[in-house]
């Protein structure tokens, strides 16, 4: 299983993604909070559950420091028990849907007149625009029948 993202959980922490953004948030915090599986032996492991970084990263989102202790912590949760990594991983999939501010953005409008709408962001989907044809060029004095314009007077 991959490590989670400290930027991830700086950005979900910090409220980034908008509702998704605090059901990923809260899907998190309820597997954090979720009691260990039995490993051999019928044993608890004896490592962090994560609450503790959970709440701390929580009380200060933009600390990495934080962020990483609790990547770490649910690393280690999801090595030790099965169960764990399974949501943990499912977890995973459905923060990949949270747009966090993640990737650069480049927008460029160039090469003479536009008609029409232009949207400038990231990760656009289903629009679409009804737009009428541009206008017809007005006709320039002097204008020749081959379409070019006549000399100048």
């Amino acid at each position: 299983m991959d490590p989670i993202s400290v930027g991830l959980l700086v950005a979900l922490a910090d409220g980034a993604g908008g509702e998704l953004g605090r059901q990923v948030w809260a899907g998190l915090s309820a597997l954090v909070r979720r009691p260990f599986g039995r490993v051999g032996g019928g044993q608890v492991p004896a490592v962090s559950s994560g609450e503790a970084e959970l709440v701390r990263l929580a009380e200060d989102p933009g600390d990495q420091g934080r962020a990483q202790a609790l990547s770490t912590v649910l690393a280690v949760r999801a090595a030790v028990d099965e169960d764990v990594r399974a949501r943990l991983t499912a977890w995973q999939e459905q923060a990949t849907l949270v747009r966090t501010g993640d990737g650069a953005v480049t927008n460029t409008v160039s090469g003479g007149t536009q008609h029409g709408p232009v949207v400038q962001g990231r990760d656009f989907s289903h629009l679409s625009f009804t737009t009428a044809p541009p206008p017809a060029p007005p006709p320039s004095c002097g204008a020749l029948g081959d379409g070019t314009a006549g000399p100048e007077r």
